[in-house]
């Protein structure tokens, strides 16, 4: 299987570059191929350009893509699971993510009038994995989990992947010893990422 990463923090010390790191290394364990967007690494530009703009708001096919959003589409397409490490700030993930959908979701290849047009092949999973500093009690109660589960998976994936999944980890303030714990499930979800999807 090979794995497409769509990794947004900005700090190699933190939490969630960690669980990138078990990730990984539970999919060269069993024997997987994978390639990172590190969109901070990358330098990804976030903002549409006036010329972006409208091609997506006229949904206009035959102006350009710019080719740094190019080369994420072939990324795409040469995967057959997305996953997405990102870290919860503010009840959804980071501006770097965000723009990244913005501009990569483009007309034409994630969606068009006619679904069956669009030149983004259907993912066999998409994975969300993200770190929150709050426990789900909180999140739960405040609609919070809801809500990103909501976004993330109905919307900014929907009906581009036939299986999605989110997962939520949470309490990361509480210290090593929740981290500690997240980190070897997410090291099994990399190991056991092609014999069964379901990670809990």
């Amino acid at each position: 299987m090979n794995i497409l990463i769509i990794y947004a923090h900005p700090d190699y010390d933190s939490f969630t570059h960690q669980v990138l790191t078990f990730f990984t290394k539970g999919l060269r364990e069993s024997s997987h191929t994978f390639e990172i967007s590190d969109l901070y690494q990358m330098d990804f530009q976030t903002d549409l350009s006036p010329q972006e703009y409208k091609r997506e708001s006229t949904t206009n096919t035959k102006l350009p893509i710019p080719s740094d959003v190019q080369l994420e589409h072939q990324k795409i397409n040469r995967a057959d699971c997305i996953c997405f490490i990102y870290p919860v700030w503010w009840s959804d993930c980071p501006a770097k993510l965000k723009g990244w959908f913005d501009r990569v979701w483009t007309a034409g290849f994630a969606y068009s009038k006619d679904d069956q047009a669009r030149g983004m092949q259907t993912i066999s999973k998409g994975l969300v994995i993200c770190p929150a500093g709050h426990p789900m009690s909180h999140l739960v109660e405040t609609g919070v989990a809801e809500s990103m589960r909501k976004i993330m998976l109905e919307d900014r994936l929907g009906s581009r992947f036939e299986r999605k999944e989110m997962l939520i980890l949470d309490n990361t303030l509480e210290g090593d010893e929740v981290k500690q714990l997240h980190l070897e499930k997410i090291y099994q979800v990399g190991l056991n990422i092609g014999s069964n999807f379901s990670t809990h």
